[in-house]
């Protein structure tokens, strides 16, 4: 907000730069917007190239279709299922992991030690296919935890965890080891409520990277039921003749409303909902918790 005080070259700064993230904005909008008009628009005015940015002939046809393909649902229930899971497990192991850090070397003799090894493998990797094998011989193949296990402590967010925890008053810990507590009562009962701020956007970061996640569903699924819902929506982008296809026999109704281009605008516009209902009620805690948690107060 500009006041009487700011220069003439304040104010064209701060209106140059309103109107340039406003375009910007804008660009990053219309392809959603005309990915919804075609979702609502009829196969004819869609394969016409008639749909810009509303949709034209409105149609519900393409969301029904998409609702009762028996396909798209189970890899929905795939995603929840994974999301579910995965949030947990990687929330848990951050904050032991970035609670453990945060310590000083003297209270934690073998700190430095863990964390160069946590830094190491952000720096360097097995390559696809250790990774694969070392999988396959857990036996972890076409499971629910395949898509989970590998990827069980985000190192991102523990430094990111570790460096808000460092900005915590100190007093409070040792005012709690001064009453008896133990680690276990101050990380629950007095460092876990006072990162909500953290722990929000952490929690944001893992959803979305369950949630958006596709390549691994396709290398370590070998059944199409068992794919997450991005590594159906790849393949439905790849190949979108096939919902068409294979559907043929079982949605005789829709077929003559709908076409490849809008069932599969309307699946991938269903599969971007979850996460556009979820950010709002995180969001107010997604700039103060990796603000406060990049410097040390």
């Amino acid at each position: 907000m500009m006041t009487r005080d700011d220069t003439l070259g304040t104010r064209l700064f701060v209106i140059f730069n309103y109107s340039f993230l406003s375009l910007v904005g804008l660009i990053c909008l219309l392809p959603f917007i005309n990915l919804l008009a075609t979702s609502f628009s009829g196969s004819t005015a869609v394969a016409s190239g008639e749909v810009k940015f509303w949709p034209v002939d409105f149609t519900l046809a393409s969301y029904e279709f998409a609702m009762r393909s028996k396909q798209f649902s189970q890899s929905m229930l795939v995603a929840v299922e994974r999301v579910a899971l995965g949030v947990v497990v990687n929330m848990l192991l951050t904050i032991l992991a970035g609670y453990a850090l945060s310590k000083e070397k003297g209270n934690f003799k073998w700190r430095n030690f863990y964390a160069w090894f946590f830094v190491v493998t952000i720096l360097f990797s097995g390559g696809l296919i250790p990774w694969y094998v070392v999988i396959s011989k857990t036996g972890l193949i076409d499971s629910i935890w395949a898509l989970i296990l590998p990827n069980a402590l985000p190192v991102f967010n523990v430094i990111v965890l570790l460096n808000f925890f460092r900005g915590l008053p100190k007093e409070l810990e040792e005012a709690a080891f001064m009453d008896g507590a133990s680690h276990w009562t101050v990380l629950w009962k007095i460092i876990t409520p006072l990162s909500k701020p953290a722990l929000a956007t952490l929690t944001l970061f893992c959803i979305v990277n369950h949630w958006n996640s596709w390549f691994d569903g396709l290398i370590l699924m070998n059944r199409t039921e068992n794919y997450p819902l991005q590594s159906y929506l790849q393949t439905v982008i790849i190949n979108p003749e096939n919902i068409i296809n294979l559907s043929r026999g079982d949605y005789a109704d829709l077929l003559n409303l709908v076409n490849a281009r809008t069932s599969r605008a309307a699946q991938l516009f269903m599969g971007t909902l979850p996460i556009l209902l979820v950010y709002p009620f995180l969001q107010k805690y997604f700039t103060s918790g990796l603000v406060l948690g990049s410097v040390k107060g």
